[in-house]
């Protein structure tokens, strides 16, 4: 058993509670809650180990581990009710989206945007979250990664972890945290492997997944992009303001993401270019004629 102690005046235990009762009730392995003291913040939870997807995760096992993870997602989004939780609205994702010019930008690199900067980036932010407000909305875990993913023995993998935040928002973005994960990278290939097998999976159980898979994987890509601008403002404030260093070493692959799928839409080009100025990249120009 583990003994959770979360001082009520820091964390409140109920939406870890609620959301344990809502994950559980959709047949998926989450902590069992088997006492609780609210007004101490204390609770007593089930253990779920200590093997973690992240330090299991090989070449070898991958394809068993992520089959595994992508059938408890889809009996999570299946078992959505509306109402149940917050929703991921635009307020929600644009202060997310905000943490990147404020953290990784001005904080991290030091640098203060051009009048131009500023309007190419809160254009393409209008974009992404439009996409994301009109995908369809299920229940989100929020962080469903190598980390919160417990390997298990003798009952049904994977064991969920911090699940405390989980939303109803956009359908893609639990996948893209478990397939574009900031803490282990995979073949661009194998990433599509694993999300068509769950696209697959999804639309077979009558989850409101986009028909033709183009459609899905471009959703699965801007919603990342979303993800991916927030972690970098996370990893950025987890440094600056809580002293946290051990993040600064996932910002490479975070970065990566972000830039492989501004560079695939013409949508997103102002952002390329954002990118390049921070880095100190320059493109020769090309002319038509």
């Amino acid at each position: 058993m583990i003994v959770m102690d979360a001082p009520p005046a820091q964390e409140d235990c109920r939406p870890f509670i609620h959301v344990a009762e809502l994950f559980g009730a959709a047949g998926v392995t989450v902590p069992k809650v088997l006492a609780q003291d609210l007004e101490q913040g204390f609770l007593l939870l089930s253990d779920l180990g200590n093997t973690t997807y992240l330090s299991r995760l090989d070449a070898a096992s991958a394809r068993g581990l992520y089959g595994d993870a992508a059938a408890a997602l889809v009996k999570i989004q299946l078992a959505t009710r509306p109402g149940t939780l917050p929703a991921y609205d635009r307020a929600l994702l644009q202060r997310e989206v905000d943490l990147f010019p404020q953290w990784y930008v001005a904080r991290h690199l030091g640098v203060t945007l051009t009048p131009d900067q500023e309007s190419g980036l809160a254009e393409v932010m209008q974009t992404l979250l439009a996409n994301n407000l009109a995908q369809p909305q299920v229940y989100v875990h929020r962080d469903y990664h190598s980390r919160n993913l417990m390997v298990l023995e003798g009952e049904a993998n994977p064991g969920i972890l911090d699940f405390q935040d989980a939303v109803i928002g956009p359908i893609t973005y639990d996948a893209v945290s478990l397939w574009r994960d900031a803490y282990i990278e995979w073949d661009e290939q194998e990433q599509l492997d694993w999300l068509i097998r769950y696209w697959e999976r999804a639309r077979k159980a009558g989850l409101p997944v986009a028909p033709d898979f183009g459609d899905f994987y471009r959703d699965f890509e801007w919603m990342g992009l979303q993800r991916h601008l927030k972690v970098l403002g996370i990893f950025a404030r987890l440094y600056h303001r809580d002293g946290k260093d051990g993040y600064l070493a996932n910002l490479p692959l975070v970065l990566k993401y972000a830039r492989q799928v501004a560079g695939r839409y013409i949508e997103l080009r102002r952002l390329v270019r954002l990118f390049d100025a921070l880095d100190g990249v320059e493109r020769p120009v090309g002319y038509t004629f």
